[in-house]
C-alpha cells in the first residue's frame, strides 16, 4: 500500500476506484467498504484509493466539542495495509479545505487529481461544503466526468449496525468486548515506555508507563484490563491500569502495564497493546498492602483468561 500525505504529491495518470472518508476505527463496516473498492477496481482494472482526512473534519470545525480517535494516524495505516489496498491518501484537512463545494471536490480532487473511474460510497453519505454532496449529486455528476458512483446498499451497511460512535461510546463505559466485536480487532494503544514513580517494582509488580503522545487517542474508561502486547517478535500478556492512582494521591491520568514472566529493559520503546477484557473499576485502597492483595487477585483472574485463550 503507498501512504501519501497530500494529494499534490499523488502523480499517477491510471485510473481509480475510490472510496472517501475518515474510517476512523477501520471497523467492520470500514471493511466492507474497503472489501467493495478493492473488488471493484480489480474487477474494472483499476487502482483501489482510499482518501481520508488528517485532522478529522470535527477537530477543525467543531473545537469547542472536541472529539477523540480510536486510531491515531500510525495505527489507522497499521490496520489498512491488512486489506490490499493500492493507495492511501490523507487530506490536510483545514477550515480553507472545508469550504470547497461538492462540484469542486468532484472536479479538482476526484477528476483532476485521482482520475476516478468508480466511487465507492457507504450509505448516506455526504460531503464538501456544508455536507451538501451526495449520492444523488454525485449520479448527476456521472456523465459530465466520466466516472460511476457505487452505493453500498442500506441494509448492507444496517446488518452490520456499527458505526465509530458507537464504539467510542462502548469504549468510555469500558465495554472492551463489545469494541472489540464492533472493530474486527482488539483496540490498541500505542505509545513510547518512559519512567514512573516505580511504585509497582517496591510491591512486586514493576510496571511499564505508557505515554501516549496524541491527545486526540481515546483512552478508554480508568479502570484495570487484561491485554497482550507484541514484544521483539514474542507475544507477551499483562495487565494494565489506566487511571490516576488514587490510592498514592495521584493526580494525574496514567497507563501503567505489569507484564507477565517478563524482565526487560523497555525504556524509551515504542509498544503497542491490545485490550482483551476490562477487570474492573479503579479504587482507591486504604493502605498499599490492601492495592498489592487486590493486585494478586486481578493476576490470578487475568492469568485464568489468558490461559483459556493458549
Amino acid at each position: 500500500m503507498n501512504t501519501t500525505h497530500s494529494i499534490e504529491t499523488y502523480n499517477k495518470t491510471v485510473g481509480t476506484a475510490v472510496t472517501l472518508g475518515t474510517f476512523d476505527g477501520v471497523h467492520i463496516g470500514h471493511q466492507k467498504i474497503l472489501d467493495q473498492v478493492n473488488q471493484t477496481a480489480e474487477k474494472h482494472h483499476l487502482e483501489s484509493v482510499l482518501l481520508s482526512f488528517f485532522p478529522h473534519p470535527r477537530m477543525v470545525l467543531q473545537k469547542e466539542q472536541s472529539i477523540k480517535l480510536l486510531n491515531t494516524l500510525e495505527e489507522k495505516e497499521q490496520l489498512l495495509k491488512k486489506f490490499k489496498l493500492n493507495n492511501f491518501i490523507v487530506i490536510p484537512f483545514t477550515k480553507e479545505f472545508s469550504r470547497l463545494t461538492s462540484t469542486e471536490f468532484i472536479r479538482e480532487i476526484l477528476i483532476n487529481k485521482l482520475n476516478t473511474k468508480k466511487l465507492v460510497i457507504g450509505y448516506d453519505h455526504h460531503f464538501g461544503r456544508n455536507r451538501e454532496g451526495s449520492f444523488e449529486h454525485l449520479k448527476e455528476c456521472e456523465g459530465l466526468y466520466g466516472f460511476q458512483v457505487e452505493e453500498i446498499p442500506a441494509q448492507d451497511i444496517e446488518e452490520v449496525t456499527v458505526s465509530s460512535t458507537k464504539i467510542r461510546k462502548a469504549l468510555e463505559k469500558g465495554n472492551i468486548v463489545l469494541a472489540n466485536s464492533y472493530l474486527g480487532y482488539e483496540y490498541m494503544l500505542t505509545g513510547v515506555i518512559c519512567k514512573g514513580k516505580q511504585l509497582g517494582k517496591t510491591i512486586d509488580f514493576p510496571t511499564a508507563n505508557l505515554h501516549i503522545k496524541e491527545a486526540y487517542k481515546l483512552i478508554p474508561k480508568n479502570g484495570a484490563y487484561i491485554v497482550k502486547a507484541n514484544i521483539k517478535n514474542d507475544l507477551i500478556y499483562g495487565m494494565m491500569n489506566v487511571g490516576f492512582n488514587p490510592t498514592v494521591n495521584g493526580t494525574t491520568q496514567s497507563i501503567e502495564i505489569h507484564f507477565f514472566d517478563f524482565n526487560q529493559d523497555l525504556y524509551n520503546q515504542k509498544v503497542q497493546v491490545q485490550l482483551l477484557k476490562r477487570l474492573r473499576d479503579e479504587v482507591k485502597f486504604d493502605s498499599i498492602n490492601a492495592l498489592k492483595e487486590q493486585l494478586i487477585k486481578d493476576k490470578k483472574t487475568a492469568l485464568s483468561f489468558v490461559n483459556k485463550l493458549t
